[in-house]
């Protein structure tokens, strides 16, 4: 869906080791987006920025997130990782609004508000624009040769053809198809809200720290159970649930089996999983190796 941007949502202890071992790089990471400022969220900048200060070229840092979130960056990163010391490149603390964020010719990046422990707390939505598709049975019957001419159509440009007739966008391109959308929640402990940003989504990332018999527990700290996001992700009809933050006190199979339940198409996330999201597909899981197979 993001073809050649980089996004990393939050930056808990050990990210860095962990992106060394899947083999993906740091080449153009240079945005990461911090849902909240609890340590095991952002602790691990201090490692990132280590490697990018000794080992890897990027031509700025952009660290966004609530208020809270920036001021405990700010202490993490001038007052531990450099202390004193000029960074090799520029660091941008961007304090995160609810709204459109970054704005790409073919897709958005916005910030809604979620509640959980401490201020500003933000889940993340990236959302592919909408596009006409191409009719080609149309653009034949019209006599529109394959090539140029049909990628100028696509972009919403008039061509005249070589008899002199002139075809609009309008004649070969279809209705608005809206495109895919992820969303991240972050953690939380409440749904209200959520619904305009979360219903009809590809793919949906929710925590699940809890299972339901210790849903008053996890009500008390703010956080869900896979339960409670199943069967949210059930009313919204969204494509798949992707479930991260689990604790180690359950079993993975424990957690998938409370979400199957009540959603099917859950899946408990782990370290290097890979998926892809894209419109008109269900989400697809990438396997190990299949992509050095195609």
């Amino acid at each position: 869906m993001v073809k050649d941007q980089r996004f990393l949502i939050d930056c808990g202890e050990g990210t860095q080791r962990q992106i060394l071992k899947s083999g993906i790089g740091f080449k153009r990471l240079n945005r990461v987006l911090l849902t909240h400022g609890h340590l095991d969220h952002i602790l691990g900048l201090g490692g990132l920025m280590s490697t990018f200060m000794r080992w890897e070229s990027i031509d700025a840092l952009e660290i966004w997130g609530g208020k809270w979130a920036l001021d405990r960056v700010q202490d993490l990163v001038f007052g531990v990782v450099l202390r004193g010391a000029k960074s090799p490149m520029p660091i941008h603390l961007i304090d995160v609004k609810p709204g459109v964020l970054m704005e790409a010719p073919d897709f958005t990046v916005s910030a809604f508000p979620v509640v959980h422990r401490g201020r500003g707390c933000f889940g993340y939505m990236f959302q592919e624009k909408p596009r006409r598709p191409f009719l080609v049975e149309k653009a034949e019957a019209l006599g529109v040769p394959a090539g140029p001419q049909r990628a100028q159509l696509v972009r919403g440009e008039t061509i005249r053809l070589a008899d002199g007739r002139m075809i609009r966008p309008d004649d070969v391109l279809g209705e608005d198809m809206p495109g895919a959308r992820l969303v991240h929640t972050g953690d939380l402990g409440d749904l209200d809200g959520l619904e305009d940003v979360a219903r009809g989504a590809h793919a949906l990332v929710m925590e699940a720290t809890y299972l339901d018999e210790e849903d008053d527990m996890a009500r008390s700290f703010g956080h869900m159970t896979a339960g409670r996001a199943a069967r949210f992700a059930a009313e919204m009809g969204v494509g798949t649930l992707l479930l991260t933050h689990v604790s180690r006190r359950y079993r993975e199979r424990d957690v998938v089996e409370e979400a199957r339940r009540f959603f099917p198409n859950s899946i408990v996330v782990r370290d290097f999983d890979r998926f892809i999201v894209a419109k008109g597909r269900p989400v697809q899981k990438i396997e190990p190796g299949a992509e050095n197979r195609e």
